[in-house]
């Protein structure tokens, strides 16, 4: 079983995503969410963001996509979340910002990966 194989076969739990993230001038606005598959490991680590800055991060999530810095991640289902929280995610009690990204290819290879959030 390859890594990438393993990786789909463990990602077992939904999260919903919303990326492409922006400023309109007075908050955040984001894509439409969308639901991804994911397995979230909710432990804390110290973390260092592509800027350099130390954060701590409150969750380690493998996904099976890229997902954009400062997208918002929460673990659940659309159907667990109001319609009027999709348009401002920042008020989901549990839906986090995403500090770091990292997508590392497979050993020997160049279009397969290994993709972790660190929220």
């Amino acid at each position: 079983m390859s890594i990438e194989s393993f990786i789909r076969r463990v990602c077992v739990q939904m999260a919903v995503y919303w990326g492409n993230p922006r400023s309109d001038g007075y908050k955040d606005i984001y894509d439409e969410p969308v639901e991804i598959a994911c397995r979230w490991d909710g432990s804390t680590k110290l973390i260092t963001d592509a800027k350099g800055n130390q954060a701590v991060a409150v969750a380690e999530v493998l996904v099976t996509q890229d997902l954009d810095v400062d997208g918002l991640l929460y673990l659940g289902e659309l159907s667990d979340i109001d319609s009027n929280q999709e348009d401002d995610p920042a008020t989901i009690p549990g839906a986090y910002k995403i500090k770091k990204f990292d997508k590392n290819p497979l050993f020997r290879k160049t279009d397969k990966f290994v993709r972790v959030a660190w929220l």
